[in-house]
């Protein structure tokens, strides 16, 4: 390798390993948040603190961060779909669920995605190969919810709820991320990020206001520190990591953090937080990832009357991780 080529690939290397620890551990960190502040609370302050100093950076650095009426009403449904939508589902499923399991469920995002833009937008078809990993899919879903489905205790029930909200919460977050894939904005992505976590910020904290989840709060260390961590790490640095890889790695190696991450934040929920980790997890785990790994790497066919440049469409948008944009 020649050595101008060394430091890129040193630079690469860590992003990838930031992207993988860093994004993998955020469900850790939520899980702990979630003990003591409500769910739009920890989004309120989480996206407040990360939104504003990013769009000052942007600012610092000479990029551009004013937005036009269009550009503005498309960064309010994104953000809404991801950050108040999403994101905030995760934190609430995680209030019944251990934050392995609540990762695993929503690393079924690339399998909502391709069936979004398949059977909503009408982008294509699903191939074979992606039909394949749609049903692994809800069979690796069904093993892992299967102690939860048999049990009839009221706690089974619960982790039944929360699993259900990590659903909804992991389709909401599919949709956002079609949509980002879909508008075009006069920012770019660093901005445009920075927008969504003050706009989700501020939609999150409407909410709050309006439910009273200000007080219910328990503003503990620990909460804090979750928050804290999320906004360093799982905002900023685990989310310059993904668009630096995005600009230097092909978009399918920098989607194997889908593959890993839920890897991370089982093993982390198991040695830091003592979450129970049993075969039906670990199976599950298993058929969740072959599934996703045969989705993101499948295609959209485009009906044989179309165009030329339909004919295959990327079957997962650029888009950030639910934990941990």
């Amino acid at each position: 390798m020649p050595l101008s080529q060394q430091p890129q690939r040193s630079r690469i290397i860590l992003a990838f390993a930031l992207l993988y620890v860093l994004w993998g551990s955020t469900y850790l960190a939520m899980r702990v948040v979630v003990r003591d502040m409500p769910p739009y609370v920890a989004g309120t302050v989480r996206y407040l603190v990360s939104g504003p100093i990013m769009l000052a950076a942007c600012a610092l650095m000479g990029r551009k961060i004013s937005l036009n009426r269009r550009d503005l009403g498309r960064l309010l449904v994104i953000s809404i779909l991801l950050l108040s939508t999403g994101n905030i589902g995760v934190l609430w499923g995680e209030e019944y669920v251990s934050s392995g399991l609540a990762s695993l469920i929503v690393a079924l995002v690339p399998i909502w995605v391709v069936m979004i833009e398949a059977w909503i937008f009408r982008a294509g078809r699903m191939t074979t190969k992606g039909l394949v990993g749609l049903a692994i899919g809800i069979v690796g879903l069904l093993v892992l919810l299967w102690p939860r489905i048999t049990s009839g205790t009221h706690l089974g029930q619960l982790e039944l709820l929360g699993a259900g909200i990590l659903a909804g919460a992991s389709f909401f977050w599919a949709l956002g991320s079609v949509f980002s894939h879909r508008f075009n904005l006069t920012v770019d992505v660093f901005a445009s990020a920075a927008w969504q976590m003050t706009l989700g910020g501020l939609v999150n904290g409407v909410i709050a206001l309006v439910t009273g989840q200000f007080q219910k709060t328990h503003w503990t260390t620990p909460a804090l520190a979750g928050i804290g961590y999320l906004v360093v790490f799982g905002s900023w640095i685990g989310y310059t990591a993904y668009i630096y890889l995005l600009e230097h790695v092909p978009t399918p190696k920098v989607a194997t953090y889908a593959y890993v991450n839920p890897i991370v934040a089982v093993f982390l929920g198991w040695i830091i937080l003592h979450e129970q980790v049993d075969a039906y997890m670990l199976l599950g785990t298993a058929i969740i990832i072959a599934s996703v790994a045969l989705v993101n790497t499948s295609r959209l066919k485009g009906p044989p009357s179309e165009p030329s440049p339909m004919e295959e469409v990327p079957s997962c948008p650029k888009t950030v991780n639910a934990a941990g944009d």
